[in-house]
């Protein structure tokens, strides 16, 4: 469960951290969401670097007048439960608060990204002046055991060109949260509970609108981890999901893909391939990687021990 940095050949610095591992893979209810407003963004005392995210957020709306300012969960940290029994799973809490896309672009994405961070070795406190929102992705998997990877097309802000796994972001709209609860206590544990199954439901959206298969084709989503991207630290979480059609059946599906704008090109391929392409992906799918390899070995090592 510690995290890990990693370097690619091409590079020195690293290109992410996993910030949670989670190789056994965690079901809905071994995954709880506590949503609170103590781990929204805390403003930075620098006024004048604060400023500057209303100035980056007004150059790209002019770039971009189709740009919206839309709410996500912004990634706190986490904790763990563990059981009386060593054999027994652990639990995972995502410490989850709010945060906006025009925040994200005004903080990670800023050039000054940098400044925003407070120098420290705990993620939370580090990055306590980042947007930081949640994304996701997922290792889909096809029934002759190939992994889907999505090529970016140039319509999107972020890494255009590059290698991704399918995935995009749990949304707060989706479950009618435009802000925090203070109804009582009974309403707040009926809101995590629904950002708790949001966590997983996102996943199975963003597959189906990104490639296109049926979503009744996909198994039920396995947690693996969290990684960071070192570059602006971005943080992602990871999902495991089985699907029943074949590599050539998924191509097919991909051409009325409800999302296909976002990636010009749907690729499916073994580990090995996956391993030589993962440099051309943005840090935090390397970090998705890595997590997908944690798991495929621990599943090994599980069968030789039996």
């Amino acid at each position: 469960m510690e995290t890990v940095e990693r370097r690619t050949e091409f590079d020195e610095l690293p290109k992410f951290k996993l910030l949670l591992s989670c190789p056994a893979g965690l079901s809905p209810s071994e995954v709880s969401a506590v949503f609170d407003q103590k781990y929204d963004r805390i403003p930075h005392p620098d006024i004048s670097l604060e400023n500057t995210i209303a100035e980056m957020w007004e150059r790209r709306v002019e770039q971009n007048p189709s740009l919206f300012n839309g709410l996500k969960f912004r990634y706190g940290g986490h904790g763990l439960d563990f059981g009386p029994d060593s054999s027994q799973k652990m639990n995972v809490r995502l410490h989850l608060g709010l945060t906006d896309y025009r925040t994200f672009v005004g903080t990670n994405l800023n050039p000054l990204w940098e400044r925003f961070l407070v120098p420290s070795e705990d993620d939370w406190r580090r990055g306590q002046h980042t947007s930081n929102p949640l994304g996701n992705g997922a290792i889909v998997e096809t029934s002759n055991k190939e992994v889907v990877v999505l090529q970016r097309s140039a319509n999107v802000g972020e890494f255009p060109g590059h290698f991704v796994f399918p995935g995009g972001h749990p949304e707060p709209k989706e479950l009618g949260i435009i802000r925090h609860q203070t109804d009582g206590e009974s309403i707040q544990e009926m809101v995590e509970k629904r950002v708790s199954e949001e966590m997983f439901e996102s996943i199975i959206r963003e597959v189906v609108e990104e490639i296109g298969v049926p979503a009744a084709t996909l198994g039920k989503p396995v947690f693996i981890g969290i990684s960071q991207r070192a570059l602006n630290v971005r943080p992602t979480a990871f999902f495991f999901i089985k699907c029943s059609l074949k590599s050539e059946e998924i191509h097919k599906c991909y051409l009325s893909a409800e999302d296909s704008y976002e990636s010009t090109q749907l690729y499916t391929m073994p580990m090995s391939n996956l391993a030589r392409i993962t440099p051309k992906m943005p840090g935090c799918h390397q970090g998705g990687f890595a997590l997908y390899e944690l798991m495929v070995n621990a599943v090994k090592e599980n069968k030789q021990s039996l």
